[in-house]
């Protein structure tokens, strides 16, 4: 099994038992809020099932139908993952507005409470190991699912409130709370589909990313001055295009071991996939 697919296998397994055990004590207890946060658990191994579909498709060689690869789709089914995070804010404010409206109230209990805290404390373990493999390999799907992980341990959190309010009383603090959960992970579902947006738009980087590739080039020997730089995401990785100036006075081998060189270093920085040079030749240098 590959590192990237790890996390993802991970998260199916622990959410499919995450659900169930939440699905059946809220069952047994008349637990609305356990009980939806259970669904809701089960609804995460979806977005997994999407990620790991995302993977293996993103991770396919090129081929005549995609000559530069299929790494666009890894950012596609992250902005699906988005999409769903905004559905699951949805969910939780909607929730939250029908505890406002009709009231209703539960005998809480020890066991109750322990079922929320054991998915707080799965879920952000999961959350951790997903956004660690994901920002090791620089991977958009596990960074995505790492984020709708952290949104099933906020909704627990959310339950959890509600559970230890009612406990004392207090009916509509969790339903405030909730409102204010699907607030948070509508902007991270903002941030994620955003993101990815702009990996399948095109987009270029920032100013910073035109210096490094400079820096790069110039550093090269022989290599007098760099322009018409031109560079745009494809998928999460970077397209690079530029033109080096090199002296008049070498020869054509030397010209073509430059392009070679340059090429090779732009491509082993982390971020860029591939560089296509153009070599000029400055007749007044000296």
């Amino acid at each position: 099994m590959r590192e990237v697919e790890k996390p993802l296998i991970l998260s199916i397994v622990g959410n499919v038992l995450l659900g169930l055990i939440k699905i059946i004590i809220g069952y047994v207890y008349s637990s609305i809020s356990l009980i939806s946060d259970g669904v809701h658990s089960l609804s995460d191994v979806i977005t997994s099932v999407i990620a790991i579909v995302g993977v293996k498709i993103s991770s396919k060689p090129a081929d005549e139908s995609h000559p530069y690869g299929h790494s666009r789709f890894e950012c596609l089914f992250s902005f699906f993952i988005g999409l769903a995070l905004f559905f699951t804010a949805y969910e939780i404010g909607k929730f939250a507005v029908e505890r406002i409206i009709y009231g209703e109230v539960i005998e809480v209990n020890a066991i109750m409470v322990l079922v929320a805290i054991l998915s707080i404390v799965v879920k952000e373990l999961m959350t951790r190991y997903s956004l660690y493999v994901g920002k090791k390999l620089n991977n958009q799907l596990l960074i995505a699912d790492a984020y709708h992980h952290r949104s099933d341990a906020l909704s627990s959190v959310v339950v959890l409130i509600g559970l230890l309010l009612q406990k004392f009383g207090i009916y509509y603090g969790d339903a405030i709370a909730g409102i204010i959960l699907a607030f948070m992970i509508a902007k991270v579902a903002a941030d994620i589909c955003l993101t990815n947006m702009h990996y399948l738009t095109g987009r270029a980087p920032g100013a910073e990313f035109f210096e490094s590739i400079k820096k790069e080039a110039l550093s090269v020997d022989k290599v007098i001055g760099v322009h018409d730089i031109k560079a745009h995401y494809v998928g999460p990785k970077i397209h690079v295009e530029l033109h080096v100036e090199v002296p008049s006075n070498i020869s054509a081998r030397e010209m073509h071991d430059i392009e070679v060189e340059v090429k090779n270093r732009l491509e082993s920085l982390d971020n860029v996939e591939r560089a296509y040079v153009h070599v000029d030749i400055v007749d007044w240098y000296f």
